[in-house]
């Protein structure tokens, strides 16, 4: 039971790390933002568990990215062209994943604001 407590303190230390990154902290504000609307608009069931989905995704990357750019400068900080390289590529990964889950919240929300607008 230790070992449990133990691990959670650990990985509560790690987001609060992560939460040190002002893109994380963006993406968090966003993800609350999405979590206010499944509860206001009350979107179906499955259109949450995808919306959920898609913003645990785009946090769980950010924090990988986080990581990655750690251990980088870590071991090589800004001295080698592979270390730019791999930098550029884990938040071009983070990009990709922050624009598919603004589609995705873009076609689940659409039909739930169009009626506010009229």
């Amino acid at each position: 039971m230790r070992s449990m407590f133990a691990s959670f303190k650990y990985a509560f230390r790690g987001i609060r790390t992560a939460w040190e990154g002002p893109a994380f902290r963006i993406m968090v504000f966003a993800a609350t933002a999405v979590v206010a609307l499944i509860a206001y608009l009350e979107v179906s069931r499955r259109e949450a568990v995808v919306l959920l989905f898609a913003v645990g995704f785009v946090l769980t990357l950010e924090v990988l990215n986080t990581i990655i750019e750690h251990l980088l400068d870590m071991f090589k900080p800004r001295l080698h062209h592979y270390v730019r390289v791999i930098k550029d590529m884990m938040a071009g990964a983070v990009l990709i994943a922050s624009i598919t889950a603004l589609v995705i919240g873009i076609l689940i929300f659409y039909p739930y604001i169009v009626p506010f607008l009229s």
